[in-house]
């Protein structure tokens, strides 16, 4: 039975190795300037500071990537939060020239952030620097409910 156990445990730990090598690439395209929301339209500094702390490892070009990221099987999730969240929204490649886009995708933050689905609860059980307390999600709702509505009159 020892035997048995001691070549599955090695069997284990083979698998486990060889994973490591199957780490899908973690990628921080270039910032391109004049496309990052906080250099061309920034929102006020207590508002710019907690989208930086709260959703720019994710929503950016701007990733940094922990150690564990780096760890199969995590790092497969990992790097598919991100990629999916900058898909839905990418602040380093924010639509400056489409008011309408914008106007939606602030519409989207406010309604993820009130409804306590942004920033992921997975996320901020690792990164306590994140966690929105109840005063800075309505500070950061509120903001994005009016650049929303302003972008919406244009």
């Amino acid at each position: 039975m020892r035997k048995w156990l001691k070549r599955i445990g090695g069997l284990a730990l083979l698998g486990a190795i060889a994973l490591q090598f199957t780490n899908p690439p973690h990628v921080n395209p270039p910032v391109v300037p004049g496309h990052d929301l906080l250099a061309t339209n920034a929102p006020p500094p207590q508002v710019a500071a907690l989208l930086k702390n709260s959703c720019y490892d994710c929503h950016s070009s701007e990733t940094k990537w922990p150690w564990y990221s780096y760890v199969a099987p995590l790092s497969w999730a990992l790097v598919q939060d991100v990629n999916n969240a900058r898909e839905n929204v990418n602040f380093s490649d924010w639509p400056h020239d489409s008011p309408q886009r914008a106007h939606k995708k602030w519409s989207r933050i406010a309604e993820a952030v009130d409804a306590n689905e942004m920033p992921l609860p997975k996320y901020t059980l690792i990164h306590r620097r994140s966690r929105l307390t109840a005063q800075q999600r309505k500070q950061l709702v509120e903001w994005a409910e009016q650049e929303s509505k302003r972008l919406a009159e244009q």
